[in-house]
Parts: structure tokens; sequence; C-alpha cells
């Protein structure tokens, strides 16, 4: 592991920390991906967030104790210490902070979904990047899962006309509407699809959304969330000649191994596989559907 790039983590808030460095760092695991090895992280967590505050003294402990990452006090720290960097904080409200902090570092960064909770946001850290030459990607793990590669990948029932996907839709006040977990849906769409959406529209109740997006060539895509009933992600992909499902549990490889198999060919300087103005959009697109999800219009993107 000599020439492994050194990997630092921010943000000890996310089961994605202990899934990213076991995969990272244990080369008898199954499905490890090699180049890099998790060595610094800087814990976080936000006090507001329970799920965030709540959670990060036990993944600190497990990454100190059973993996030996050394655990600082401090952003800036593990920009110094590391050769790429995984921003995994749980809570999109602080990436931009968090980023704005290491972006002189000129370190490859991989920030966790959501990138942020506004486009504004979004966009500021893509100009941070530009500005410092970082390399940074920026999506759900559902974006690579197998199956859903697979669809994708065969063709034989002819160009794709559209896309439904569906997901749990849980709600987190302090992450507005569908960034929590709406998100993971919406990539998958995206995947489908492409960055050009123009428009969404939103029909809500209390225990579903479905939110219609209409793209610049006509096609048009559904994301179905559940806050009761199936809590499962999937979706259909349609085609010229039928459709096909998607079945994100169909393979044995988990979705943070093919994720990562994407972010360490970036860490490594051979560019990201996810074009950042697409993130933008995706980005721009749940906020737009949060809009909508309010005033029940449809918004422009």
């Amino acid at each position: 592991m000599s020439n492994a790039l050194k990997i630092g983590i921010i943000g000890l808030d996310t089961s994605h920390v202990t899934a990213f460095t076991q995969l990272l760092n244990d080369s008898a695991h199954t499905y490890h991906v090699p180049g890099g090895k998790v060595v610094v992280a800087y814990p976080g967590g936000s006090p507001d967030f329970e799920l965030s505050i709540s959670r990060v003294q036990g993944f600190t402990d497990k990454l100190r104790d059973e993996y030996g990452v050394q655990i600082v006090d401090s952003v800036e720290q593990v920009a110094q210490q590391s050769d790429a960097i995984l921003l995994e904080s749980v809570d999109g409200r602080v990436h931009l902070e968090q980023f704005a902090k290491i972006a002189p570092y000129g370190k490859p960064v991989f920030i966790d979904k959501p990138l942020a909770v506004t486009s504004e946001h979004a966009k500021q850290i893509a100009e941070l990047a530009a500005k410092h030459g970082v390399a940074v990607m920026s999506t759900s793990a559902l974006r690579f899962a197998e199956g859903l590669t697979e669809v994708l990948a065969s063709g034989e029932k002819g160009a794709i006309i559209g896309a439904d996907a569906y997901g749990p839709m849980a709600i987190q006040p302090t992450q507005p509407g569908y960034f929590w977990y709406g998100i993971h849906s919406v990539e998958m769409v995206f995947a489908v699809l492409g960055k050009d959406c123009v428009d969404v529209t939103v029909t809500t109740n209390d225990d579903h959304d479905v939110i219609v997006g209409r793209w610049a060539d006509g096609r048009i895509a559904t994301v179905r969330g559940n806050r009761k009933g199936n809590n499962s992600f999937g979706a259909v992909v349609h085609r010229e000649k039928g459709s096909q499902f998607v079945d994100v549990y169909s393979h044995p490889k988990p979705y943070y191994a093919s994720l990562l198999e994407r972010i360490v060919p970036m860490f490594k300087g051979e560019g990201a596989a996810i074009d950042f103005a697409e993130t933008i959009a995706v980005i721009r697109f749940i906020e737009a559907a949060n809009e909508s999800r309010i005033n029940g219009k449809t918004v422009a993107l």
C-alpha cells in the first residue's frame, strides 16, 4: 500500500464513512477498492441535527480503533495530511463552508450527497473549485448501482424515452424537502436522462410525493417518494421497444464499492465521472421541486 493515496475524511456523522473506509483499507474485503487508504479524519457534526451529532462519537471510535485512522481537530489538518479528501458531512448545509477551507490546498475532493441544499451554494462550490483548480465530484451512490448500470448498458430495446424512479422520501427539517432522501431517486433519473431538465411539477400529501420532470427534448420522468409503505429504491427505464425494471439490489456488489471505483480514478487525476454542471442541475431540480411542493405550481429550472 506504500504507493496508495492518503485519503482524508471530513465529517464522521454518516455510515458512509465506515463503509468507504472498510472498502478502501481492508484488502481482504470481497469488493475491496485499491488505490487509496483512509489515514486521517475530522469528526465534525451538526449540533442542531440529531441524525448527525448523535452518530459522530460511534463512527469516530470505529475509525480510530478498528482502522487506525488518525483523528484531528480541523478540516485544514485533514487537507494538509492527505492526498485526496472525502467530504462526508451528512449535513448539506455545511459543505460550502467546509469546502471553502480545504479548496486552497488543491486536493481532489468527493462531496457526498447532497452537494449543497441551495443551487447558490452549489454554484459557489463550483467557482471555488475552478479558482483553486480542484477536481470535485458529488453524487448519490445509487447513480452507480450495478442494476442501473447494467440496464443503461443494454441497448437492445432501443433509445430511452423516459424514466420513473422511486424510493423513501423522509423529510428532515434541517435538510429542505427532497434534499435528504429524495436526492437518491433524482440521481437515478439524471443518470438515465442527463442534465437538461426544464421544469418540475409536484403532487404531494402526507404519505407520498410525485415529482414530474420535463426534459428539453420532450422526454418526461417521474420521481415517486414514499413516507409510508414501500421503503426500497428502484426505477423503470422506458425505451422505444419496451421498459426495463432497475433492481438496485440485484447485484452483490454494494453501490458504495461501485461509487468508489469512480472516485479513486478522479483522486488520481483521471477526471470526474460526472460533469459538475449535471450535479448543479440535480441540486436545482430538487430546489425547484421543493418550491413546487409548497406552491403547487410548475417551476422552471
